[in-house]
């Protein structure tokens, strides 16, 4: 969508131009897409490819499997037989998981987000030089996961101040700090100034994506200027949660959606300002459908 149709006539309701697929995710689902066309029923992403239910049951439809990290099928418990295609999602997966695909013998199509395969590099080539390295993210997030599987050395991952201040790795030396690429930028901020403070030597690498500071950026200013706020994203997303919260402290009346059917829980009066803006994870599609709906909402 374009500005003119992101806003209508009126003003009253107003999507954020950075909603939707970011450019990690675009790539990822476009990668899966090409490789059923290929070879529908052999193909098979390593978890869901996106936090987004619309869009992996539309490639299930297409003969898409999902596998979990013991490489077995989620909904048969199935092993995928040798050379079939096993597509690594955006968040990318540890060095560990890597091998042990291709150990496998099935064809790697590696879909991690180039920005995330960048935070391998400086992890890994930082922990062979003997750095600690300091890991600012969700430690239960595949990305995370991820990322802490490309050190080899001593590693830290803290998502809050008290985490920070836990924290024992060693004073005398350098320590790479990285982030997750979906952390919110000024906590990011808050937790490096914090781990500084308590002595610790840090050569930083702000790793957090540029979509998605723009992405948190937009959504707050628009959130500030909206009586209602809709975040649209996937129960398990864990950027389109961090929008939310970003939203919340601005707009009391934020809400979190999945798709339009869920707007049927939620009163809009006709003289209300209504932002909308959606998560990284979340189609086009659904961000129209949702916009459309509330357009054309009977008051």
């Amino acid at each position: 969508m374009d500005k003119a149709e992101r806003e209508n006539a009126s003003g009253r309701v107003t999507v954020a131009e950075s909603a939707g697929f970011c450019f990690g995710v675009k790539r990822a689902v476009q990668l899966v897409y090409d490789e059923a066309a290929k070879d529908a029923g052999h193909v098979y992403t390593l978890g869901p490819i996106i936090h987004n239910e619309y869009v992996v049951n539309d490639l299930k439809k297409k003969g898409v499997g999902v596998i979990d990290d013991d490489l077995i099928c989620e909904d048969t418990g199935e092993i995928p037989p040798e050379g079939s295609v096993v597509i690594i999602r955006s968040h990318g997966v540890s060095e560990e998981m890597y091998s042990r695909i291709k150990n496998r013998g099935y064809k790697v199509v590696d879909a991690t987000c180039p920005f995330v395969k960048k935070i391998h590099t400086i992890v890994k080539d930082a922990s062979l030089a003997g750095y600690p390295v300091i890991i600012i993210g969700n430690p239960d997030h595949p990305e995370v996961r991820g990322i802490r599987g490309w050190v080899s050395g001593d590693c830290a991952v803290i998502e809050n101040e008290e985490d920070a201040r836990n924290m024992l790795l060693p004073k005398d030396k350098k320590i790479a700090l990285v982030s997750q690429t979906t952390f919110n930028y000024d906590k990011f901020q808050e937790l490096v100034e914090i781990i500084t403070f308590l002595g610790y030597h840090v050569v930083v690498a702000n790793t957090i994506c540029n979509a998605t500071r723009e992405r948190q950026r937009e959504a707050m200013d628009l959130a500030a200027r909206s009586d209602v706020m809709i975040v649209i994203g996937g129960k398990n997303s864990s950027n389109t949660q961090k929008l939310y919260d970003i939203c919340r402290s601005q707009c009391a009346n934020t809400y979190y959606i999945q798709d339009q059917s869920d707007l049927q829980n939620i009163t809009i009066s006709s003289e209300s300002r209504v932002g909308i803006t959606a998560g990284a994870s979340t189609p086009n599609t659904i961000i129209q459908e949702v916009s459309q709906n509330v357009r054309g909402t009977e008051f």
